[in-house]
């Protein structure tokens, strides 16, 4: 791609809670075509005055699109949507963004593949006031296709991560990760809870314990 050339592409949002208007705010920011749909309706307001599209159903956004990601409650919402659209997936790709389980990713996988669409799995490793800055990565696991189809516009996001064709993948590294950085934080409030308890500040710890974890890492 030549320096300075922006990849324009039409992208369908499913979803526009905290998470999903990050994602749909640095698309268009980005300045690609954005279609969104939510369940509840009266949120995609500040997304249409940017320039958003709205579909009434989500078989609607994804027909607007190639490609279509969807970041919902949970895998039950993402299957509800997914028999609510259909053929309209046929030909498309689903990006799935929900947090749950490799189990659940493939399930979700082999049902999208059955209505004739492709699909990635993603674990989003950010808040969402981090999409599309420098330290913000999401991993993907499932069609390498899709990946490379769309890569342009999921590097919009941040960092994108393939991880295999196993859509589990991206789920299981996702929970791994998070259990990492809780173990770590656990560990770190225990450390300082036990240093309080004899009147010694976190603060003059930190002095100890900042370089003693470098050190470990």
């Amino acid at each position: 791609m030549q320096k300075g050339y922006i990849f324009m592409a039409n992208i369908s949002i499913l979803g526009l809670g905290a998470m999903g208007l990050a994602l749909a705010r640095c698309l268009l920011e980005r300045g690609h075509a954005v279609t969104v749909w939510n369940r509840t309706a009266g949120k995609a307001g500040s997304l249409i005055a940017r320039g958003a599209r709205e579909a009434t159903v989500a078989a609607d956004a994804i027909a607007a699109s190639d490609a279509t990601l969807i970041c919902v409650l949970d895998y039950a919402a993402v299957g509800s949507v997914i028999e609510s659209a259909g053929s309209a997936l046929a030909g498309r790709a689903l990006i799935n963004l929900t947090n749950g389980t490799p189990a659940q990713a493939r399930a979700t996988a082999k049902r999208v593949a059955e209505l004739g669409a492709s699909y990635l799995d993603g674990g989003i490793m950010a808040t969402p006031p981090m999409i599309g800055g420098e330290h913000a990565l999401v991993l993907y696991s499932g069609s390498k296709g899709a990946f490379d189809a769309h890569l342009d516009s999921l590097e919009s996001l941040g960092a994108a991560k393939y991880l295999g064709a196993d859509a589990g993948l991206a789920s299981l590294h996702d929970l791994a990760l998070l259990s990492g950085m809780y173990g770590v934080f656990a560990g770190f409030f225990h450390a300082t809870a036990l240093v309080d308890s004899e009147g010694i500040r976190a603060s003059s710890f930190l002095e100890l314990l900042h370089p003693w974890m470098t050190a470990m890492i």
